[in-house]
């Protein structure tokens, strides 16, 4: 299915899921009202618990919805998919109410929530996921169906016979669920007879001249050109007939065939540009990520400030030198920033570099040993557990670093990289991120590298918060680190 239509369902699901929550609670309310003191007269050892009116609950739905909203998105359950196995109507909303369940108990505990009754909450969390799951299972089982009988399906002409076009034709079969209809194929004058792909198609095949006929004569919402560059550089008047006839045109990218980027149209002012990135576009979900690194970075400042200030301490007593460390990295796109971190290494550990280079360990322009001499007792146990890097919440307060993504090169490095590393520049740097999990200073150079750009390709919000949380125990018990 299309990428618009797919965020209209996505918006459709959630506009369900709003109602599906007000009838859940309305009907765990009703059940807890009338139920429950029904069998609590017939069996007198059934304590007949009091309930409040159902407008004093009303502040406890509202808030209820909003959690439900904010978890789903933040879950990826509102995100543009097609909804299509069974198992994936079950685990969505499982994974929603879960995770609600626990804010809304969180939110519960803090706000002294004592009048709320815990029955009506368990029927209610109960009931939604029923529904949830239910309403999903009705989706896929008779959505196909009720779109046969009250819409129409949307037509599409396929301009191309070759490989391309072939693949756009399986797409199209594939979504013929979700309404989408392949009218069959417009030969382009470069291509020859049969379609260079070897499949034969099932739909018709047509000239180039009749693309006008067809178009009087039949039903096409849409006109997708699959051709190759050349091709395409000469059906201008095709362009303009179908913008006569009003259907909508698209044309698949394989223009430039070696190009692996998501595309999409943005505007500057008035003028049109067509935008290829390799790295996340959602300004919005970028937003959301900068907003929850400046949060966090302030609230694990203030409250690990006793510990900060121990460590500082220990640092100035037990080594000559400043408390904490200060180097060049390279941030976002490439942009210096000073980074801090508490001095792990006797004075003047820098300027010893060269005479150690030929213990270096590590591939790769990076430079690490193991068990570096220059490291001082309380620096190698810090280095352990990462408290040496605590400073650098600073930094994610700052907006020079986040709390997850690919660590900040020193510039040296960057000088040494191959055109394919790179493109980690174009996240900004983090505190931990994939590399943490699998081996912190364990990776070899080109794993390090691939899974930084991993990160990028699959990056979410979700991804974050499950990095960040499978990080914790894994400094804490000291795994991997140099």
């Amino acid at each position: 299915m299309f990428a618009r239509r797919l965020r209209a369902v996505s918006v459709v699901f959630a506009a369900v899921d709003v109602a599906v929550v007000v009838l859940a609670f309305v009907g765990a309310y009703a059940v807890r009202s009338f139920l429950l003191p029904l069998l609590a007269s017939r069996f007198p050892f059934l304590p007949a618990l009091p309930l409040y009116p159902f407008s004093r609950y009303l502040p406890v739905l509202g808030a209820i919805v909003g959690v439900w909203l904010v978890v789903g998105y933040l879950l990826g359950v509102y995100r543009p998919h097609e909804l299509r196995e069974r198992r994936q109507a079950v685990a969505e909303p499982t994974k929603q109410v879960l995770a609600g369940a626990l804010v809304l108990a969180a939110g519960l505990f803090f706000s002294k929530g004592i009048y709320v009754s815990r029955i009506l909450l368990l029927g209610f969390l109960l009931l939604d996921w029923i529904l949830q799951v239910g309403v999903r299972l009705a989706f896929i089982e008779w959505g196909p169906r009720l779109r046969g009988i009250f819409g129409d399906g949307h037509y599409i002409l396929v301009v191309g016979t070759g490989a391309s076009a072939q693949e756009l034709a399986a797409l199209i079969r594939k979504g013929q669920g979700a309404g989408l209809v392949l009218v069959g194929f417009v030969q382009a004058g470069g291509e020859k007879d049969p379609p260079e792909s070897g499949a034969v198609p099932r739909e018709p095949v047509w000239p180039l001249a009749e693309m006008p006929r067809i178009l009087r004569e039949r039903v096409v919402d849409e006109v997708v050109f699959a051709v190759g560059k050349d091709e395409l550089e000469r059906m201008e008047e095709l362009f303009l007939l179908c913008e006569e006839e009003g259907v909508r045109t698209r044309v698949q990218l394989k223009v430039f065939p070696h190009l692996y980027s998501r595309v999409y149209v943005e505007h500057l002012y008035h003028v049109p540009l067509l935008t290829f990135t390799t790295t996340p576009e959602n300004e919005l979900h970028l937003l959301v990520k900068r907003l929850v690194d400046g949060l966090g970075s302030a609230v694990l400042l203030l409250v690990g400030s006793p510990l900060l200030a121990v460590l500082a301490v220990l640092v100035k007593l037990t080594s000559r030198g400043p408390v904490l460390y200060r180097q060049e990295r390279c941030g976002l796109g490439g942009r210096r920033f000073t980074l801090f971190k508490f001095r792990s290494m006797v004075a003047g550990a820098d300027e010893r570099r060269q005479e150690l280079e030929a213990l270096n360990q590590a591939d790769g322009p990076v430079f690490k040993i193991m068990n570096d001499p220059r490291c001082t007792p309380l620096g190698r146990w810090m280095r352990k557990f990462s408290l040496d890097e605590l400073p650098q919440l600073w930094n994610v307060f700052k907006g020079d670093m986040s709390l997850v993504g690919p660590r900040p090169p020193l510039p040296e490095e960057v000088a040494r990289y191959e055109r394919w590393h790179r493109r980690r520049l174009r996240m900004r740097p983090g505190l931990t991120c994939l590399w943490a999990l699998e081996g912190r200073s364990q990776l070899s150079f080109v794993r390090w590298m691939q899974l930084d750009l991993d990160y990028i390709d699959s990056w979410s919000l979700w991804l974050d918060l499950k990095i960040f949380l499978k990080t914790i125990p894994r400094v804490l018990g000291g795994r991997g680190a140099a």
